[in-house]
């Protein structure tokens, strides 16, 4: 697994809306061309090269394409923290947040709202902690559904909080899932689940490997990537 290398104060940057953001370069072994991407909240520019290409032309390269990297910033959601009344994404679904003071802590779903109570000013944490505990209750029985399917044993898993991967596979065979996938459809978060599934047995994107999750996933997988290319953003606009 390669990640992405901690930003040095000499490490260059780009600006966008008024404001300077990182360039982040990671040389991957096997990459052919450049490949430019904004991280999912908008914090930094991301670039993948080859390892013949001098890092010098990987920044031109972004500078180049400011006005595509200014397009795609403009789409990312404002961050909008829950708030009595608002909206919250669950499964696929908006409910509306109905916060009572007196009503019960922990929330619950009544019809299409979330119902919860408490201090107003922790509502947000309380919140996000319910919803990482539903993520997990949900991706572990994802998780042995798809490994029943795979005839693997069923890893550890962990929550993920990554700001650019849905999911990962280690070569320790721990599974990590980003927990903001509760957010969405539930075939958007059970693909993410049988994809790392499959990596358990293929640990590349080989024929093997694409042709093994073809057969573990029983939902439309080009219909779940589509979504969360283009709606993938959205889950971080609540809770960051």
């Amino acid at each position: 697994m390669i990640d992405w290398l901690a930003r040095a104060p000499s490490e260059p940057e780009i600006e966008l809306d008024g404001q300077a953001r990182p360039i982040v370069i990671r040389r991957h072994p096997t990459a052919r061309r450049l490949t430019l991407r904004l991280a999912a909240d908008g914090s930094e520019v991301r670039l993948t090269i080859p390892r013949w290409c001098p890092e010098r032309d990987a920044i031109a390269f972004a500078h180049a394409r400011r006005e595509w990297l200014a397009g795609q910033l403009a789409r990312i959601p404002a961050r909008q923290a829950p708030a009595p009344g608002g909206m919250v994404s669950y499964r696929g679904r908006e409910l509306a947040l109905d916060w009572q003071m007196r009503a019960p802590r922990r929330p619950r779903i009544a019809g299409e709202t979330i119902q919860l109570g408490g201090p107003e000013a922790g509502m947000a944490r309380r919140l996000q902690r319910w919803l990482e505990h539903e993520a997990m209750r949900l991706l572990a029985d994802d998780l042995a559904h798809y490994c029943d399917r795979a005839g693997q044993s069923v890893p550890q898993l962990r929550l993920s909080r990554a700001q650019r991967r849905w999911g990962s596979c280690s070569s320790q065979g721990i599974v990590r899932i980003n927990w903001r996938l509760v957010q969405a459809p539930d075939f958007v978060r059970r693909s993410v689940v049988a994809h790392e599934v499959t990596h358990l047995v293929h640990f590349d994107h080989s024929p093997a490997f694409h042709a093994l999750l073809a057969q573990l996933f029983e939902g439309n997988l080009p219909a779940a990537d589509r979504w969360l290319k283009r709606e993938g953003r959205t889950l971080y606009s609540a809770f960051g």
